[in-house]
């Protein structure tokens, strides 16, 4: 069993279970469904809204940022100027993109400002990056937008390869490896292989120091 939450909601927000009504998965349905980041526990209020705050449907599909409420979630930082920023009508913007389907399951895609927007569409980095590292090959991967003239973004792959493995794989090998599971538009439009991706202090990727390295990296055209 699995939950989800943050310091701001003192912190369970969600909680990974079987619902009443739906005993009679199979055990494969049901472990795509525990999958998830649950259903909302009682008391909190949880929405997913697009970029100009209009919320978005539940049908497993749309993805929008989760916002949430509750009693004791946070309404306001003490003495912090992140407070305009952090809350639309009383909601937390809580920074995590997600889609909810009609059972009201929640299942997170990325970081509101790691999710990359390209033609208008979002792609998630996180699915893209968990995909590359299902290779034999690929100890790490991270996925960052890099900017494009026409679609605005566009995602590039950092890879980093299995010691053994070093030098024996290809850019065109790790598209392959992805085609059959994403539409072409989500494919990155290049790969690189790095000897190490930079890491926060907590051990998470740290894209930041990844998008000022490759700042001004050209992608194909």
């Amino acid at each position: 069993m699995q939950g989800w939450g943050l310091t701001e909601t003192s912190p369970l927000v969600s909680l990974g279970r079987l619902k009443v009504g739906l005993e009679g998965l199979s055990h494969e349905e049901g472990l795509r469904v525990l999958a998830k980041q649950g259903l909302t526990v009682p008391c909190t209020e949880l929405r997913i809204v697009d970029d100009s705050g209009k919320p978005c449907p539940w049908d497993g599909k749309a993805a929008g940022e989760i916002e949430v409420r509750g009693p004791w979630g946070i309404s306001q930082y003490y003495d912090d100027p992140r407070s305009s920023q952090s809350f639309r009508d009383g909601w937390f913007k809580t920074g995590d993109i997600a889609a909810i389907d009609p059972e009201g399951y929640i299942q997170i895609q990325d970081r509101a400002k790691d999710v990359i927007k390209s033609g208008g569409e979002w792609v998630s980095s996180v699915e893209l990056e968990n995909a590359i590292m299902c290779h034999p090959k690929v100890l790490e991967a991270a996925v960052i937008g890099l900017h494009h003239p026409k679609w605005e973004e566009r995602p590039f792959a950092c890879v980093v390869l299995r010691e053994e493995f070093r030098g024996q794989l290809t850019k065109e090998e790790v598209l392959e490896h992805l085609r059959p599971q994403f539409a072409k538009w989500w494919l990155p439009d290049d790969v690189v292989f790095i000897e190490a991706i930079p890491k926060t202090s907590v051990g998470k990727f740290s894209k930041k120091d990844l998008r000022e390295r490759f700042k001004d990296h050209k992608l194909p055209t």
